[in-house]
C-alpha cells in the first residue's frame, strides 16, 4: 500500500500592484447609465426597444492595449475621479477604495466595481522545452504550473537549481528552489507574480561552437592515431 503523505496548502498570497501594470476596472449600479464616464474604453451600453439600458463589452479593444496604465508614480487617473494611488494595493483594496469614492462623492450610491489585472505574464527560460513568455488570464499560476506550461524541463535540467528573479520594492531577488522537495510548497515563489522570471539550471554547461569544432577535431586526430596504431601492429 503506498503511504500516504499530506503537505498543508500554502495560502495564495495577494497579488500587488506594481508600476507601469494595466487595470481593468468595470463599474456596474442598478441605473447603469450612471456607470458610462467611469467605464470608458472597456464597456459600451445599448439601448432596447423599451428603454431599457444595457452594458456590452467593446470587442474592437484589444486586451492588451485597453484598462489604466499604473504610472511611474504608481497611480492611475481615472475618470472624475482623478489621480488614484494603486501601487503596493492588492486588488480587493482598489476595488474598495474606488467604490468608497463613488459613494462619498455621491456619483454612484450603489456601485459595484470590479478590477482584473491585464498584464500578469511570467517569462520562463533555460532547461525547459518552450522557452518564453506565458501570460495568465485568471491571475493565479504556480512554478510548477509554469514549467508544465513551458512543456517540462529538459533531459539537461537541474530541479534543484530552479531560480526564480522577482522585482520587490524596487529590488530584484533571487530565490532558487528545488522543486522535488517537498519545500517546494512552502516557498515565497510557489505562487508566481506578474513579471517574475523563471530560469532553469543546465546540469551540464553547453559546449560553443569553438569547443565543438575542438573536440571534433581531437577526436579526428585520436582516431587517426588509432588506425595508424592499429597497421603498424598488423604489419609487425
Amino acid at each position: 500500500m503506498i503511504p500516504k503523505v499530506d503537505y498543508v496548502a500554502a495560502e495564495i498570497p495577494e497579488i500587488k500592484i506594481q508600476k507601469f501594470d494595466r487595470l481593468q476596472i468595470r463599474v456596474s449600479s442598478k441605473t447603469p447609465e450612471l456607470t458610462i464616464p467611469f467605464n470608458s474604453g472597456s464597456e459600451g451600453y445599448i439601448v432596447g426597444e423599451t428603454g431599457q439600458i444595457s452594458s456590452a463589452n467593446n470587442s474592437t479593444t484589444s486586451p492588451a492595449t485597453h484598462g489604466y496604465l499604473v504610472n511611474s508614480q504608481g497611480q492611475i487617473t481615472y475618470p472624475i475621479l482623478g489621480s488614484i494611488s494603486v501601487e503596493g494595493k492588492s486588488i480587493p483594496e482598489i476595488e474598495n477604495l474606488i467604490k468608497t469614492k463613488l459613494i462619498e462623492g455621491k456619483l454612484i450610491n450603489d456601485a459595484t466595481v470590479q478590477v482584473d489585472l491585464l498584464n500578469l505574464k511570467i517569462n520562463v527560460v533555460g532547461e525547459v522545452s518552450r522557452i518564453g513568455i506565458q501570460s495568465v488570464p485568471d491571475s493565479r499560476i504556480t512554478l510548477l504550473e509554469a514549467i508544465s506550461n513551458a512543456g517540462g524541463l529538459t533531459t539537461n535540467a537541474a530541479p534543484d537549481r530552479i531560480t526564480v528573479i522577482r522585482e520587490e520594492n524596487g529590488v530584484r531577488r533571487q530565490y532558487v528552489t528545488n522543486i522535488e522537495s517537498k519545500d517546494i510548497f512552502e516557498s515565497p515563489v510557489f505562487y508566481l507574480k506578474q513579471n517574475d522570471i523563471v530560469y532553469v539550471e543546465p546540469v551540464t554547461a553547453a559546449t560553443t561552437p569553438k569547443e565543438e569544432r575542438g573536440w571534433r577535431y581531437l577526436t579526428t586526430v585520436l582516431g587517426s592515431a588509432t588506425l595508424i596504431i592499429s597497421i603498424i601492429s598488423l604489419i609487425k
